[in-house]
């Protein structure tokens, strides 16, 4: 039996986002070995016949310690288990990973979900982590990039240039979700569903519920998400004066697309593609985000959505109050254009399909 080890720093982004892949390979008889940090989620994976190998992944920023322990970890463990080809997801299991399997003649398959914050701003940081991937992805088979932007700027640096392949970010599973029926009620609800971040725009889209609640009181502006300590006295403020609705993190953000009318994203975050969005269109919700790699991907601007400058809130405040002055029904046609893009340009299963493609290519 063949084997394929998928190298992650989240057990949670596998079950969301690769799930239908490694169905996909345990029903053509390979044996899967998935490497990321434990969670209760991995008991789903060992279920149908996973085999799990905890590995701690330190995912914010540099420690050289921590970062050097986890080279060692696949080096022990591309040693013991000896796969026949390497999946990996993510900044540091791409760049240790990739060194690992280069360094042992296995075959790998890169998958770029985002560069990072790192490459954002000239700095020795910067130059670090290029070189780091330039090492990484030397030997990869493919390198899957999830956009057109992110390809770019690796080229620009001479890495990936004879191997790299675009595909659209994780999809979305469209019988997960599903189309929504639009609400029709006078109150117009938008949801902000990320991380609670600076990098993700959550001081725009506060400023914005500020404003436009202050002149609409027919909204809400609801907030979904984990936070960390840097803002959850903002949100709480924010809360306690009726700007905001804030709900944590949900399990099934879906039971909130039901009462939404829209999702707002002002991330300036370097990502692959927004799975955000990607649920959120495909639930056939009208979505409002920034013209940047990662985002305007999934928009059309004025077709399912609206595109704003990253980091201006009066740009967003303009497109969230074009929104609110539509009717009703034009709201509900920009979700249905949505729905249908997302099934045109990012089901699962178009990534599904490349994956198998690739591993078919390297394992036969």
């Amino acid at each position: 039996m063949k084997k394929i080890m998928i190298l992650a720093n989240h057990v949670l982004g596998l079950y969301s986002f690769r799930r239908e892949l490694i169905i996909e390979l345990l029903n053509k008889n390979f044996e899967v070995i998935l490497s990321a940090p434990y969670d209760d989620k991995i008991t789903y994976f060992t279920g149908l016949g996973c085999i799990f190998i905890e590995t701690p992944v330190d995912r914010r920023g540099v420690n050289i310690k921590n970062d050097v322990k986890l080279l060692i970890k696949y080096w022990k463990m591309i040693k013991i288990h000896q796969p026949s080809v390497v999946l990996t997801y993510t900044i540091k299991p791409n760049i240790y990973g990739g060194i690992v399997c280069g360094l042992n003649n296995i075959p790998y398959i890169t998958n770029i979900t985002g560069l990072g914050s790192a490459v954002e701003n000239k700095s020795l940081l910067k130059r670090i982590t290029i070189n780091l991937y330039r090492i990484g992805l030397r030997k990869s088979k493919r390198v899957l990039f999830q956009n057109n932007g992110n390809m770019k700027f690796m080229h620009s640096h001479r890495i990936a240039l004879k191997n790299s392949l675009l595909i659209p970010g994780s999809g979305v599973n469209l019988n997960h979700y599903k189309l929504l029926e639009y609400p029709n009620d006078r109150v117009i609800n938008f949801l902000f569903i990320s991380r609670i971040m600076k990098e993700k725009g959550i001081e725009q889209y506060l400023e914005t519920a500020k404003f436009i609640k202050s002149k609409y009181p027919n909204t809400n502006f609801h907030v979904l998400g984990n936070c960390n300590d840097n803002y959850i006295n903002k949100l709480k403020e924010y809360e306690d004066k009726g700007f905001i609705k804030y709900h944590g993190r949900q399990d099934d953000v879906r039971e909130f697309h039901k009462i939404s009318h829209c999702t707002i994203h002002p991330s300036y975050y370097p990502e692959g593609m927004s799975n955000v969005l990607l649920e959120s269109a495909a639930c056939g919700r009208p979505i409002i985000t920034t013209n940047r790699c990662g985002c305007k991907e999934v928009v059309d601007d004025g077709i399912n959505g609206y595109l704003v400058e990253q980091k201006n809130t009066q740009d967003l405040i303009e497109k969230v109050e074009r929104f609110i002055n539509l009717d009703n029904e034009a709201r509900k046609q920009m979700g249905l254009a949505g729905r249908k893009k997302v099934e045109r340009e990012f089901d699962r299963k178009i990534v599904v399909g490349a994956y198998l493609e690739e591993i078919k290519g390297v394992v036969g």
